[in-house]
């Protein structure tokens, strides 16, 4: 005679791989997306005149103004047009910081080269 062993089994052992399945995926993929989005964001948030930029569409300007939602681009000379915050791919060169935040830069004197050490020996006719 067999006997019938029960179908009952651990319920967390039938849901471990679904639970590591899922794990595995938010630290390979949400995660460094968020990262990546949380970035974006504060690089659009912190657009200032000046800056030069890129956008998803591959067109390269300068920053003109920067309103809430919208940020006007010079693309070429007397060529503005307006585009959405976040249509802002990257940022290629931030506008230069004020004057009186920079240390002046002092040129120092340049020293007269000293005479070379060697001395030609060779005999001369």
């Amino acid at each position: 005679m067999y006997v019938a062993e029960s179908a009952s089994s651990n319920p967390l052992g039938l849901f471990l791989p679904f639970i590591l399945i899922i794990g595995v995926m938010y630290f390979l993929m949400i995660r460094p997306q968020q990262k990546r989005r949380r970035e974006a964001m504060e690089m659009q948030n912190k657009l200032g005149t000046g800056d030069e930029v890129v956008t998803i569409g591959g067109l390269h300007g300068t920053v003109v103004t920067a309103e809430s939602d919208v940020v006007t681009l010079e693309i070429a000379p007397d060529v503005v047009v307006r585009f959405a915050r976040p249509a802002i791919a990257r940022v290629v060169t931030r506008a230069a910081e004020p004057a009186a935040e920079a240390e002046p830069v002092v040129a120092e004197p340049v020293a007269d080269e000293p005479s070379s050490p060697v001395v030609d020996v060779r005999k001369q006719d």
